[in-house]
């Protein structure tokens, strides 16, 4: 769309999708999924309530019971999730709105709790990640992984493409692959986690491989233009490095400009935590690689996320913790407007509270 200055407020073509706006809601654990890890019923409310975003990104949901890492979170690999997201679904485009599911399997972040018949989760390597879980209610750590074998890699690539084909029969607009703070697809990317010696280990080029053939088998069942992709080039979140991440995601960016997927969304530092955790670390070098649209993440405030688009420095900003406590963020960054205080207590698992109730403006004027 033609803006001689582009607004955070001004709507933005994204592939086949004409959004409101340029705010994103960016993928937030909730831990409140139920039996057969569906999503709850109050996710309908939850997400249409937050409708006014220009695009919703969900939870992150598992694409089998092997990619869950922490308990009470929704998959997308059963019937009986694909027609729990389906209302969810339903429930935000009766609102306007515009909702894509982010895809993931967690790798090594999991606990045997977890897995199928209690197996070890599994890693590119065997190689234990140093960060905790959330499981029985509680924080643990992370079980000791096995290293895949070469013959199960086809099989979660699969996974994948059928995770894809279901967020699409439950209505989603698109999905998101996760590839970023220190899951698996980040595990194959980052030499920190990946010493194997075959063709998905070493090289910059064959360490890429993995999140490439998702890509590939994705954008095959779905089009590119309903497929994003989140990266985290140098978050440490769950215990991820490399040695030379300016050279890895360089890389990455350059296959995925040839593939042309409807976005890349960009965690800018630690997840979650400091922006400038790299300083000689590029993010100009990424995004001139890249022609498609480029969406950006972490501690963005008003002020920040304003100059980036005015700047053409992004396309999209995603905003992540202060969409929780309140429903109508984007009214409230369009009128400068406070916060409401985010309860920290509620976050991971629980009911309605802290899910659902958190008040609006339109609510506190009345």
């Amino acid at each position: 769309m033609s803006e001689s200055t582009p607004s955070l407020f001004g709507p933005f073509r994204l592939g086949d999708l004409t959004l409101a706006n340029r705010i994103v809601m960016a993928p937030l654990t909730r831990n409140r999924a139920v039996e057969g890890f569906v999503p709850s019923p109050m996710a309908a409310d939850y997400y249409a309530a937050r409708a006014d975003a220009g695009l919703l990104i969900t939870e992150a949901s598992q694409i089998s019971q092997q990619g869950q890492g922490y308990q009470d979170t929704p998959g997308i690999y059963t019937d009986a999730q694909v027609a729990a997201w389906k209302k969810v679904t339903d429930a935000v485009h009766a609102k306007g709105g515009h909702i894509v599911i982010q895809l993931w399997h967690v790798g090594r972040v999991s606990h045997t709790s977890l897995q199928p018949g209690g197996g070890a989760p599994v890693a590119p390597s065997a190689i234990r990640a140093e960060t905790k879980t959330f499981v029985s209610n509680a924080f643990a750590a992370t079980s000791e992984p096995r290293a895949l074998e070469l013959s199960e890699i086809p099989g979660i690539i699969a996974d994948y493409r059928r995770a894809a084909a279901n967020a699409i029969k439950a209505g989603f607009d698109g999905v998101e692959i996760h590839g970023a703070n220190g899951y698996l697809i980040d595990q194959f990317l980052k030499d920190g986690s990946n010493t194997r010696t075959d063709q998905y280990g070493g090289s910059i080029e064959n360490r890429a491989r993995f999140l490439l053939e998702v890509v590939d088998a994705i954008t095959a069942e779905i089009g590119a233009r309903r497929t994003g992709l989140r990266l985290s080039p140098v978050s440490p979140a769950n215990g991820i490095s490399d040695s030379n991440p300016q050279a890895l995601f360089n890389h990455v960016v350059e296959e995925l400009e040839k593939r042309h997927l409807v976005y890349i969304h960009v965690v800018e530092g630690a997840t979650g935590g400091p922006r400038d955790i790299a300083p000689d670390f590029s993010f100009e070098e990424l995004r001139k690689r890249y022609s498609g649209a480029w969406m950006v993440n972490n501690g963005y405030d008003l002020a920040l996320a304003k100059s980036v688009i005015a700047e053409g420095k992004a396309d999209l900003v995603a905003f992540g913790k202060p969409f929780i406590a309140n429903p109508d963020l984007v009214e409230r960054l369009r009128r400068d407007a406070p916060f409401n205080e985010l309860d920290r207590d509620t976050l991971y698992g629980g009911g309605a509270k802290g899910y659902i109730d958190y008040p609006t403006l339109a609510d506190a004027a009345a």
